[in-house]
């Protein structure tokens, strides 16, 4: 059952992946890189860092162990789709009251007539927050019933919506094809939710609304948890933004050599960190609840050693093959040999650090199970602190490879760090047992 559900989280992300590059390369065929292209980019960025912060991980972590140990799951699940739906609504309808505001604020270097252009792409693209959050919400009911390739194949069809709307759009003004990305945008939200739906129904979840009088203490729980987790999510984006940020005072094309090399680095820890922690969180979360830690151990056990090699073995080749990978992605057009040579160094000093960011995916499941969201969010604090620091200290001396290598670094911290407040005695018995 695990390896399987790991082995369908992984192929999901990878044809999502693939399809994301196919539509990146047609993006920049159609579009190109000016002005209209920057207006959708902005545009798009908005809602897909809300969602990213927001919609998916937070919202998973914290109310996966809350449904489980609910004595009124249909009420439960019902009152928090609700609330959460109405407030993004109200929210998406307020930004297109005063997108042009909300257009200003965001991408601050936009002149008078480029927020003309760039506020009614906001208003629209916006509204794929609340549909994602709907994906999301039946995603956790999935999970919990161990179900996952709707979701994982499902991420897949915001790709095919975007580049059914460049296909369609190819040969019109630039400004008219960014309309008919943000719409392509909203169509891929909602293929998901249908998708979505047909899993739901077929899987007899379809009673969400049901309600009865009730005492608050679930949903307050489940709230605190639920802030607590959207700030430790938030850590890995203020992380990336201070890399950009302090990578502009370096020589040109540092930014671009992080964004390249983390782009790759990014790809072994989805396929197999990611893949592997959704598909255990709501196994530990049944386990934890039904007071079988033994059980939840031994998925653990399991789950850490398959991903120790398969982490390993991901380093290694990323490692060796560095200037290989960067060459045969990225080398051709104003992408030339020294480029491929610098962000392959990046991409080295990313991998280092790529087994203990993504064990220590593992041992976090432990704490948001037990629904310690607030002692996780602190621990991600206290490695982005350790990061800004490493940062502060290597800039100068190694520049951009420097910013990569602190961020290695505290992912380090941060698996030192999860694994004390899991316990290095429970760790060691744990390993010690055979599975």
């Amino acid at each position: 059952m695990l390896i399987k559900s790991i082995f369908t989280n992984s192929t999901g992300i990878l044809t999502s992946r693939i399809l994301g590059f196919i539509r990146d390369l047609l993006t920049a065929s159609i579009l190109g890189a000016n002005i209209y292209s920057d207006i959708f980019f902005v545009a798009f960025k908005l809602p897909n860092l809300f969602r990213r912060v927001f919609a998916e991980g937070a919202f998973t972590q914290a109310f996966i162990p809350a449904y489980a140990k609910s004595k009124h799951k249909i009420r439960f699940s019902s009152i928090i789709f609700l609330q959460l739906f109405g407030f993004l609504i109200i929210l998406s309808l307020l930004v297109t009251a005063f997108s042009h505001l909300v257009a200003k604020a965001i991408a601050i270097g936009f002149d008078e007539k480029t927020i003309d252009l760039a506020a009614p792409l906001f208003a629209i693209n916006f509204y794929y927050l609340p549909m994602i959050f709907v994906v999301t919400f039946m995603a956790a009911l999935l999970q919990y019933k161990n179900h996952f390739a709707t979701t994982a194949y499902a991420t897949a069809l915001l790709n095919l919506g975007m580049i059914a709307a460049l296909l369609i759009s190819q040969d019109m003004e630039k400004y008219d094809i960014t309309f008919y990305l943000s719409y392509g945008v909203l169509a891929g939200g909602l293929m998901q939710i249908v998708v979505h739906l047909i899993a739901i129904k077929n899987l007899s979840l379809c009673k969400i609304f049901h309600f009865k009088k009730h005492k608050k203490k679930e949903e307050n729980k489940f709230y605190k948890n639920f802030f607590s987790a959207t700030l430790g999510s938030s850590t890995a984006h203020i992380s990336a933004f201070l890399d950009t940020w302090l990578a502009s005072f370096l020589v040109s094309g540092s930014i671009s050599y992080l964004y390249y090399g983390n782009r790759v680095f990014q790809l072994p820890l989805a396929l197999f960190a990611i893949a592997t922690s959704i598909a255990l969180f709501p196994m530990i979360a049944k386990a934890i609840k039904n007071k079988d830690e033994n059980k939840a151990l031994k998925l653990m056990k399991k789950s850490s050693l398959i991903l120790f090699a398969l982490l390993s073995l991901a380093t290694l080749i990323g490692i060796v093959f560095d200037e290989f990978i960067i060459w045969l992605l990225f080398e051709r057009g104003a992408f030339d040999k020294e480029d491929t040579i610098n962000t392959a160094l990046i991409l080295t000093m990313y991998l280092i650090g790529l087994i203990p960011y993504g064990i220590a995916k593992i041992f976090s499941l432990w704490l948001y199970a037990k629904e310690q969201q607030f002692l996780a969010a602190k621990i991600a604090m206290k490695s982005l602190g350790f990061n800004i620091i490493f940062s502060l200290l290597l800039i100068q001396p190694y520049g951009a490879a420097g910013l990569a290598f602190a961020s290695t670094l505290s992912g380090f911290i941060l698996f030192g760090l999860t694994l004390k407040e899991f316990g290095f005695k429970k760790f060691y018995i744990m390993f010690k047992k055979p599975i």
